[in-house]
């Protein structure tokens, strides 16, 4: 999953950064191969922490790359000086999601998301956010599941992979056809965006199903916190 964010990251051209990439070693007290519930959050939490934390001080922003309220994110902030800053990959989405809809009078988002147990935590995730009452739910459509791993994203056929995203890109546009923008709801979605643009296609219709916007949480967190490095914040 790694190696696939990084061609990914390097057509992003900021040339006043420097990406390095930190996996989550395979040995220790909590190997995962993937995080598929909110619980595992927890554990991948506590199983990487220890080789992170060295390099805490050598770098100036740090980006979660799991695509839910992962305590990694406060675990980090709690240990950050003036200037440095961190986001996960799902906030971030969310984030660029409500700034691209606050320019159309209408529209909602939705997610797209791997197993069944993250629509209810991602939705949870969203309203912990402020995005609840007050037309929140208007803007936010919804999450729906491929019922894959985030493993399976890559150790599948790709055909396979493909077919499961786009048809559950038809199905949230199915039950919310005012969704103007689509969240790749996990990391290892980066670079399946066609397959999410096709599902948009078949449930719109071409000329509408190409308008959808579609935010990958992993670029959208990187020039996010690039943005905010090169303000000086």
């Amino acid at each position: 999953m790694t190696e696939a964010l990084k061609p990914l990251l390097a057509s992003l051209h900021h040339t006043h950064l420097t990406v390095t990439y930190l996996t989550a070693p395979l040995d220790g007290p909590y190997p995962l191969r993937s995080i598929d519930h909110p619980s595992d959050c927890a554990l991948s939490t506590t199983h990487i922490f220890p080789t992170l934390q060295p390099h805490l001080a050598n770098h100036d922003a740090f980006l979660v790359a799991c695509y839910s309220s992962h305590p990694l994110v406060p675990r980090i902030r709690q240990q950050l000086g003036k200037g440095q800053h961190v986001t996960g990959i799902f906030e971030a989405s969310v984030a660029t999601s409500l700034d691209l809809l606050a320019q159309r009078e209408v529209g909602a988002f939705g997610i797209v998301t791997t197993g069944k147990v993250w629509e209810e935590a991602l939705g949870r995730g969203v309203e912990a956010m402020g995005v609840a009452g007050g037309g929140g739910e208007r803007r936010f459509a919804g999450v729906e599941s491929t019922g894959l791993s985030a493993y399976e994203l890559h150790a599948l056929d790709a055909a396979e992979v493909r077919k499961a995203i786009s048809a559950t890109t038809r199905k949230l546009l199915g039950r919310r056809p005012d969704v103007r923008v689509v969240c790749l709801g996990c990391a290892g979605m980066a670079g399946m965006e066609q397959a999410v643009r096709e599902g948009c296609v078949d449930a719109l219709g071409e000329a509408e199903g190409e308008r959808v916007i579609i935010v990958d949480g992993v670029l959208a967190g990187v020039n996010m916190l690039a943005g905010y490095l090169k303000a000086g914040l």
